[in-house]
């Protein structure tokens, strides 16, 4: 447990030190919301919340924080300790999960049509969805999936989680299911989440990341004493990708989606197992030249 929580640090310590922090870049965070946490309310430049309309920004569930957190967190509340992966980078946090997590796809649907029209005006370059579900009705699935696709398409960089329903095969979730995206799995001592192949025969997910037992901001803060809280899945995972990938957009900012999902696929550390997976290795990363 320990030994993950150090790693994620120190990617952050170490790419921070290069001077390298994700500034100038925009990450849309479509989850459960926000709250003005100590180390996130300074990184919010946008907040819409498609299931109830409130202006001001929240988080009942306090998973959007978390994944926020490890995103762009600064650390305040722990002095530089727990800060996220590219702390420089500006949140544009749409709301479309409600405290249990529950949403809809036309809120989906929703989100990501405000997104193709307000990229520009935010900056947003990234877009991270901790979200999954089974792929039960083909209706719901082809509608997450062309919404993904949708965003992908328009030249976002689009990282999701692979969903938890594993170790078997099959079980990767939509839309971490679209052959576009990078979808991410949760790794210690092997990896943990859905996997692939898709319908589509695509191996997924594309790489993994530290995801178990991460710490990072509590949502329910300062109503709950602890700043920070650990969490584990999929989610996790996520968004120490998609940070990361800010932080390559700050060195590289013409890098586009197509080509940073083969930079982060190039620069995997070997995981030695049988289905392939890679993890994710930063420092190779942002080492890596533009492909020729």
């Amino acid at each position: 447990m320990e030994k993950v929580k150090r790693k994620v640090r120190y990617y952050c310590e170490d790419t921070i030190y290069k001077g390298c922090n994700g500034k100038g870049v925009g990450i849309a965070v479509l989850d459960t919301g926000i709250s003005l946490h100590p180390d996130l309310k300074h990184r919010i430049t946008a907040w819409k919340d498609f299931v109830a309309e409130k202006e001001v920004p929240y988080d009942d569930s306090s998973h959007g924080t978390h994944v926020a957190g490890i995103l762009s967190g600064e650390g305040i509340v722990s002095r530089g300790q727990n800060k996220g992966m590219a702390p420089g980078a500006s949140l544009c946090v749409l709301k479309i999960l409600d405290q249990n997590g529950r949403g809809t796809v036309s809120t989906f649907l929703k989100a990501v049509d405000w997104l193709v029209y307000q990229r520009k005006r935010y900056g947003i370059r990234i877009v991270n969805l901790s979200v999954g579900m089974p792929a039960r009705e083909e209706k719901t699935e082809l509608a997450m999936i062309a919404g993904v696709e949708e965003l992908w398409d328009q030249g976002m960089v689009v990282v999701v989680s692979a969903g938890n329903e594993g170790p078997e095969k099959g079980t990767v979730c939509v839309p971490g299911s679209s052959k576009k995206v990078i979808t991410v799995g949760a790794m210690e001592n092997g990896v943990h989440s859905g996997q692939g192949p898709t319908q589509e025969c695509v191996v997924k997910p594309d790489l993994c990341a530290p995801g178990i037992q991460i710490l990072s901001c509590n949502g329910f803060y300062p109503f709950q004493p602890s700043a920070y809280v650990k969490k584990s899945g999929t989610s996790m995972a996520t968004p120490v990708v998609a940070g990361a990938a800010a932080l390559l957009l700050q060195k590289q900012p013409e890098i586009g989606n197509v080509e940073m999902k083969l930079r982060l696929r190039e620069c995997r550390q070997n995981l030695r197992q049988k289905d392939g997976y890679g993890a994710l290795d930063v420092t190779n990363l942002l080492l890596s030249r533009k492909f020729t």
